[in-house]
């Protein structure tokens, strides 16, 4: 593959470095904020290397450059980004410091920006690099930067006021908690710099990254539950500037850094896994007595109170309409042929669209067919847009953002006949999915202990998936919300040890994908609850499941399923037409009477 565009744009890149007297520079996908999906102006990995996954790193020396992915993209990025100028390295088998050890030399020079990363990252590459002999230098400018000429500038989309009647807890209230959680350490300011924090800490939204209703901003909140916030003061209203109230002050972005000079001599709480590499030095030079605590937005966030649970679940069924009304069409069209991955998916945003309230897609559409299935992060474009086919697998994956609450839903359909070894993945996945489901476990316990419950089937067989279990959702918010995942402990992986508490809200998406042949996955989101067992001496929780969508039946083997498990399948169809049937047009509710019928037990049935 021989990629003119990149070829340039390397070639720009090595010649700014070379000016500026570095050997190197690490490119990673990040923005000021550590955000998973960053705005396009730091789109600064995708510029250099044509990579389209939202997770990723690249670095670039003279001689040499290098992509690095995590599993979800080991694929992908052999088909996005030119292998004769980068090295393709797999994380967390291997890393960027190990790669720049191996390719460095004694008094090189590699540059990062300290905006976009964490202070560890920095700390341990600064260590693999000294024993090398090489160091790692801070720019005062991003070298990208300079070389990419037509780079789009942060959006200046206004902010606006998230009603308290949605989020159910109003903005001063919040900082009042937070303000309790600094006095209780005996600190003076928290810095908070997470979008999503920010966004649910003072009950505003934005429109400045695609797919995630957040604002630009750094804030500031301290102990007396003032605060001050850094946003371009043209995006804040006067509606807002009412709403956010006089102990909130005001501004311009650009002056963040100097305001953390003025923290001499106070105690301020920094997340490291969420605040930049520049963030500490500056606190550091003034002298302030840094203290590292995760940001006191993310546990409350996470664990949602009733309004926005109630909120999630209206959203959740005005969206499963939506995708059920979608399921029907592609039975209906996708056999005919002329179908393509761009059009289902302008298809499925069309549908969301007429149901009215959707503010953006949560993510972009996964809408993979064939092989493209087997990529469990595929975005489809002009390039990569594939026929839907007779004989083979759809997957799509996506999810809708409204003012009530955050969408996220997988489902796959067969094309026309499902082979033996299509039903077979397809049931091992869904018993997996159901385990999780319907899964009781302790107080306390982390998803790390209750991820082998959606792998155990694909086991049995030797095979396995390479993403996580289950993700954090916000509530109008981040898609992808921390702190908890349901993931294996190996690798470090954030999240995966922390505790469940009733309110969190996650996906539940075992999945098995065959290289160059299909993909599966099932998707629903979950709500932990407590649970009333009679006789149980600890407190227990579960999980509510609040998506609502038919499973493809045709793709069940019920051989493999037991009596419980298919009671779960039929008692769930039940639940999803009880849900969505209400206000659908008969022509559609009577497909979805179809589709949501209990499964076929019959001994013809089992034997086939």
């Amino acid at each position: 593959m021989s990629s003119p565009v990149h070829i340039e744009r390397l070639a720009r890149v090595r010649a700014e470095l070379k000016a500026r007297g570095l050997d190197g520079f690490i490119v990673p996908i990040s923005d000021e904020h550590m955000s998973e999906y960053v705005g396009a102006y730091a789109q600064r990995m995708a510029w250099l290397t044509g990579f389209g996954g939202s997770a990723g790193a690249a670095a670039v020396l003279p001689e040499k450059a290098a992509v690095f992915v995590d599993g979800r993209y080991t694929v992908q990025v052999r088909g996005q980004v030119d292998g004769s100028l980068f090295d393709y390295v797999s994380v967390p088998q291997s890393s960027v410091a190990e790669w720049l050890g191996a390719n460095v030399g004694a008094g090189q020079k590699v540059g990062y920006d300290p905006w976009l990363h964490g202070i560890d990252w920095v700390r341990g590459l600064e260590k693999a690099l000294a024993e090398k002999g090489a160091h790692l230098v801070a720019v005062d400018a991003n070298p990208i930067d300079a070389a990419w000429d037509d780079q789009p500038a942060p959006s200046d989309a206004p902010v606006s006021v998230y009603d308290t009647a949605l989020a159910g807890q109003s903005a001063v209230e919040k900082r009042d908690v937070i303000a309790d959680w600094l006095k209780a350490r005996g600190l003076d300011t928290t810095v908070m710099t997470a979008l999503d924090s920010i966004a649910w800490t003072f009950n505003i939204r934005g429109e400045d990254v695609s797919h995630t209703p957040v604002g630009l901003a750094f804030a500031l909140l301290h102990a007396d539950a003032t605060a001050d916030m850094f946003i371009a003061p043209e995006k804040v209203s006067d509606a807002v500037r009412a709403h956010l109230g006089n102990s909130v002050r005001i501004h311009d972005r650009g002056a963040f850094e100097g305001a953390l000079a003025g923290l001499a001599g106070r105690r301020v709480a920094v997340d490291p896994d969420r605040a930049v590499a520049a963030i500490f030095t500056a606190l550091e030079r003034a002298g302030a007595q840094i203290e590292r605590h995760r940001d006191p937005a993310v546990l409350p966030k996470a664990i949602k109170n009733e309004v926005e649970l109630d909120g999630t679940r209206a959203a959740h069924v005005r969206d499963g309409r939506a995708v059920a009304r979608f399921l029907k069409w592609m039975e209906e069209v996708a056999p005919q042929g002329g179908l393509d991955e761009l059009g289902a998916a302008a298809k499925l945003r069309a549908f969301r669209e007429e149901n009215g309230g959707l503010r953006d897609l949560s993510f972009d559409t996964i809408s993979a067919a064939g092989p493209n299935g087997a990529l469990p992060h595929y975005k489809v474009d002009e390039t990569t847009n594939r026929a839907i086919e007779t004989g083979t697998l759809y997957l799509v994956d996506s999810g809708g953002q409204y003012a009530d609450g955050t969408t996220d839903i997988t489902r796959t359909i067969a094309i026309g006949t499902p082979t033996a070894e299509m039903r077979r993945r397809f049931t091992q996945v869904l018993k997996g999915h159901i385990a999780l489901a319907t899964a009781r476990f302790p107080k306390g316990t982390r998803g790390s202990q209750l991820d082998i419950l959606a792998r155990q089937y694909l086991w049995a067989d030797g095979v396995d998936y390479a993403h996580g279990t289950g993700h954090g959702v916000g509530a109008y918010l981040a898609v992808h919300e921390g702190p908890q995942r349901i993931a294996k402990p190996a690798g470090g992986q954030a999240g995966t040890e922390e505790p469940l508490h009733a309110g969190m809200i996650l996906s539940n998406e075992p999945g098995y994908y065959k290289a160059g042949h299909f993909g599966i996955r099932i998707e629903n989101l979950v709500v932990v609850v407590p649970q009333n067992i009679d006789g149980a001496e600890e407190e227990m929780l579960g999980f509510e499941t609040i998506t609502f969508a038919p499973i493809a039946r045709d793709l069940v083997d019920t051989a493999l399923l037991s009596s419980a498990e298919a009671d779960w399948l039929d008692a769930y169809h039940a639940k999803v037409f009880e849900k969505l049937a209400p206000g659908m047009d008969e022509a559609t509710r009577d497909w979805l009477a179809v589709a949501c019928a209990p499964l076929d037990r019959t001994p013809a049935a089992l034997a086939a």
